[in-house]
């Protein structure tokens, strides 16, 4: 909503009534994602809705990359985190330049340092979630870093869906990482792509706690609107 904003001038579709009516049709939380170059969401789109979702008593859940560091529009991520305490944090190792998130954190290059950002986190009372690949020994090290949460990159599994090429092998794929996640007490999210068509056979997996899906929700809304999408 906020991109759809910022492409011209204006406040165009408004974040806070927008929020407002996907909350009052199911939603059980807000997801944002500020960059550092403020292509959509704003430090006060964010003051905004953390006044919304608490009035509404749904979660707000701000993710970004903890590496993102202050410019002359931007506080930097963590600042922007704790100056409005989200209840859910999801760390997302994107570059300032990449247009969207397309891959998981490789945690044994990035695990220490992010391991003091978790802890960090932890003594605000958010909960932390890491983007990851369908991959084990990420899922592993997430735990053993002190993660609360991961949430899976969906987009080869939409991708997968899409073209109908080895489906099967890719649900399986991220099957086990659910599996394995809950056996060892992370709860899973999972994004990117996940769309009216493709949802419901990832959901049969397992046990999937969330899933931040705004793109693929809008795409649905220019379609059936958006109360209809949301329900």
């Amino acid at each position: 909503i906020a991109l759809i904003r910022n492409s011209r001038e204006g406040l165009v579709p408004d974040i806070v009534t927008l929020s407002k009516k996907c909350i009052d049709n199911g939603a059980n939380g807000i997801t944002v994602h500020p960059r550092s170059d403020l292509r959509h969401i704003k430090p006060d789109d964010i003051k905004s809705l953390r006044s919304l979702t608490k009035d509404k008593n749904v979660e707000l859940n701000i993710e970004g990359n903890p590496f993102s560091l202050e410019n002359e529009v931007y506080p930097g991520f963590l600042k922007l985190v704790e100056a409005d305490i989200p209840d859910q944090c999801t760390l997302v190792p994107d570059e300032a330049d990449q247009l969207t998130s397309d891959h998981g954190w490789d945690l044994k290059n990035d695990g220490v340092e992010l391991q003091r950002i978790i802890k960090f986190l932890r003594t605000l009372n958010i909960r932390v979630s890491l983007f990851l690949d369908p991959d084990i020994d990420q899922i592993l090290r997430a735990k053993e870093i002190g993660a609360d949460r991961i949430e899976l990159y969906t987009g080869p599994y939409a991708n997968a869906f899409h073209k109908k090429i080895e489906l099967k092998k890719c649900l399986e794929s991220y099957k086990n990482s659910v599996t394995k996640a809950n056996e060892i007490g992370l709860e899973v999210n999972a994004g990117h792509d996940l769309n009216l068509l493709n949802l419901r056979s990832f959901l049969a997996i397992g046990r999937i706690s969330e899933v931040s899906i705004g793109h693929a929700l809008i795409s649905d809304a220019l379609i059936y609107g958006i109360e209809k999408t949301i329900k």
